[in-house]
């Protein structure tokens, strides 16, 4: 099975997951449960649009039985912070629900327009360095945006654990795909100025 396929899976069944937590829970009369469902369902909506217009290679390749399990078990994970929200009925104050649609927003833009800029860039020079517009800032601009939107989640649900959950993915997943990636791209020779140029994840601080 392709990577593709549980992730997308996952992406679609999540507006499903929250509206089903928001019947069970019975709070169709919170505000906040219904920002969340937005915001999450659009993300999901866009990454699909994104997965069959212009996807990452990454996510094509085969997996075995064993792996696609493991993977489908940790996406589950990015549902903690629906379920607390909608099973504490969390009701968010207007302004932390305006700073989490900003953050979520610009997680957003930082995503999708970077994988874009990557996708065009490598469309156009196949087997080229990309190394401008948002790549020309930080090497890893599409996994800034998406720790961002999903702060934005965490932060709206107003608890600790999907602060944690996130936290745990960077340390565990991102943070060595992301030096393997450094890795790899020290076979372009101008790799070395691009490096020193840019930030790993963080624009300006890291």
């Amino acid at each position: 099975m392709k990577q593709r396929y549980i992730v997308d899976g996952h992406k679609l069944l999540t507006s499903f997951f929250i509206l089903g937590l928001m019947a069970a829970y019975g709070r169709w009369d919170n505000p906040t449960a219904w920002l969340y469902l937005a915001l999450h369902g659009t993300y999901g909506m866009i990454w699909l649009i994104k997965s069959a217009l212009f996807p990452d290679k990454r996510w094509q390749q085969r997996v075995s039985a064993p792996y696609a399990v493991g993977l489908a078990a940790t996406l589950t994970l990015y549902w903690a912070a629906p379920w607390l929200l909608i099973a504490r009925d969390v009701r968010a104050a207007p302004p932390l629900m305006a700073l989490c649609v900003a953050v979520y927003t610009l997680g957003i833009f930082l995503h999708y327009t970077s994988d874009m800029q990557k996708h065009m860039a490598l469309a156009q020079r196949p087997g080229t360095l990309v190394s401008g517009g948002l790549w020309g800032v930080v090497r890893n601009p599409n996994y800034l945006g998406e720790l961002l939107i999903y702060l934005g989640f965490g932060m709206l649900a107003q608890h600790w654990l999907p602060i944690a959950i996130i936290a745990a993915v960077v340390a565990a997943v991102w943070w060595p795909n992301m030096r393997q990636k450094d890795r790899s791209l020290a076979r372009y020779p101008e790799f070395a100025v691009y490096q020193r140029s840019t930030k790993l994840l963080i624009p300006f601080i890291w």
